[in-house]
């Protein structure tokens, strides 16, 4: 995937289940869920044949004061130097660098203007 790209979205919400009924009800939208151990369950949207994002459910101290929100990914070569380099360019570094176990690894950042967004390096295919 191209660097500097959106390559992918994710919902999180404290209701997967009211989401899901009302994206498939709206679009039309699958959903596809695998347990992931201590991370919880993932589910996968699909659009037709075609995995168009994500869905988390938001529970626990970490979500405390977050209101339920999209969250878009940036494909990037290393996602520890870009991270290394957003504070220096006025941002800040929200989640620091880290792994997604079979995925790659990301990061979460404040741009200047305090929009947040995703970057993340996918492992190598088949990696």
């Amino acid at each position: 995937m191209a660097a500097g790209n959106f390559v992918w979205t994710e919902l999180n919400t404290p209701d997967p289940e009211a989401a899901k009924a009302f994206f498939a009800g709206v679009l039309g939208w699958t959903f596809t869920s695998k347990d992931m151990g201590p991370m919880g369950v993932y589910t996968i949207i699909q659009n037709g044949d075609r995995q168009i994002g994500g869905m988390m459910k938001m529970e626990g101290a970490m979500w405390d004061g977050i209101p339920p929100h999209w969250m878009s990914y940036i494909a990037v070569d290393d996602v520890d130097a870009a991270a290394g380099k957003v504070e220096s360019l006025g941002g800040k570094v929200c989640v620091p660098p880290s792994d997604i176990p079979e995925v790659g690894r990301f990061c979460v950042i404040n741009d200047p203007t305090g929009a947040v967004v995703s970057l993340i390096t996918f492992l190598p295919m088949g990696g």
